[in-house]
């Protein structure tokens, strides 16, 4: 069995301290594989005088060429042919510029394992059948981004009933219809079997309002969850803060803080993040978090706010090794009261994404060869 294969068997997904020879053992693979089958990502790790064997202790991840989002949203990079690729998925591009990525199906395979993974240690995969809210895309063949895949695929961690869509596709594109979703929740709330949720927390506020306007206050079958993904992107200005949105949820629906879960992930960085009791996002085993300086871009000690920088060696088909984020966060190590040992991180907000423009850039001069 290889590193990789080692690294997503972990019976403890937030064994991190556990797993740092495997993780750099994988990354070192990964950082190889990229460097020889895909020319762009040997171009820049040359730019940057990166070779793998220079990952010879974990801290040295810092050592990888870090390739921002916003380049993913203006180039493809792939390291095999697209015919090898089992899924094809997009970002959301809410301003217009989407991620083009393929995955191939080693990597999904590890990617299932690492969900059901996450997702039994949580407590989410159930036997019992239950009715879902989708608070996002409906699914469709003209839609391919990982946002409405993910949520779709939320749906599959119980038995579905039935499924109510917040976002309908129409002739003329998608609409959103929170009367459907209204309507389906009354006759959830009859149910003998509970009602789960799934979407955007933007959504979620939207339809918790229009429930607080029209006076409906539900209480919805034991056992119901509500899992929250995803950003406001576009609704930034109605954003409440996470308490309110909890405190929405259990006055209008009847579903307590106990049974909200919020997961965190990007489509150039598909880990599963998910949070703990206590609404943390513990790092698992399948990825590393560097939390960089916006203007040196060091790497900054726990506690210090700064740009996100993801890592995983999961990912074979595009150089996902090391991204950069748009968001600012912090990593903490102190000790949580769920009893995951592995560190926390906080998304505090996004950064001005001319600064990311700028990295992006500088990685497309070095593809240009101007990087003089």
């Amino acid at each position: 069995m290889n590193e990789l294969r080692k690294l997503f068997s972990s019976k403890n997904p937030y064994d991190t301290a556990g797993t740092d020879a495997l993780f750099l053992a994988a990354a070192r693979k990964n950082a190889e594989f990229q460097i020889a089958n895909c020319p762009e990502y040997a171009k820049i790790a040359e730019a940057q005088g990166f070779f793998p064997e220079k990952l010879r202790d974990i801290s040295d991840l810092s050592l990888l060429p870090v390739i921002p989002t916003q380049f993913f949203k203006r180039n493809k990079l792939f390291s095999m042919p697209e015919r090898k690729m089992l899924i094809r998925a997009t970002s959301s591009g809410t301003k217009g510029a989407k991620s083009e990525l393929g995955f191939d199906t080693e990597s999904m395979l590890r990617a299932l394992e690492m969900v059901i993974r996450v997702t039994k240690y949580r407590h989410i995969l159930s036997p019992i059948p239950v009715n879902y809210i989708v608070l996002g895309y409906q699914p469709h063949k003209t839609n391919n981004t990982a946002v409405m895949k993910t949520a779709f695929g939320a749906t599959l961690f119980a038995p579905a009933i039935h499924r109510e869509y917040a976002l309908k596709f129409t002739p003329d594109g998608y609409k959103p219809d929170l009367d459907g979703v209204r309507n389906a929740l009354l006759r959830y709330e009859k149910s003998r079997f509970p009602t789960r949720f799934m979407g955007f927390p933007s959504y979620t506020y939207f339809l918790l309002k229009k429930m607080e306007e029209e006076g409906i206050s539900l209480r919805l079958p034991k056992k119901s969850l509500y899992m929250l993904g995803g950003g406001w992107k576009q609704f930034y200005a109605e954003k409440v803060e996470k308490e309110v949105l909890y405190r929405m949820i259990e006055d209008r629906l009847g579903i307590p803080e106990s049974r909200i879960v919020e997961f965190f992930g990007a489509v150039e960085h598909p880990i599963t993040y998910c949070d703990c009791p206590n609404h943390r996002f513990h790092v698992p085993v399948y990825s590393r978090v560097i939390i960089r300086d916006p203007d040196t871009l060091k790497p900054l000690p726990y506690g210090k706010i700064g740009l996100v920088n993801l890592i995983t060696p999961m990912i074979k088909s595009v150089p996902l090794l090391s991204i950069m984020t748009d968001d600012l966060g912090v990593l903490r190590n102190d000790k949580c009261p769920c009893g995951i040992q592995s560190p926390t991180l906080e998304i505090i907000g996004r950064v001005g994404v001319d600064e990311i423009k700028t990295c992006a850039a500088g990685a497309e001069d070095i593809l240009k060869g101007d990087n003089k």
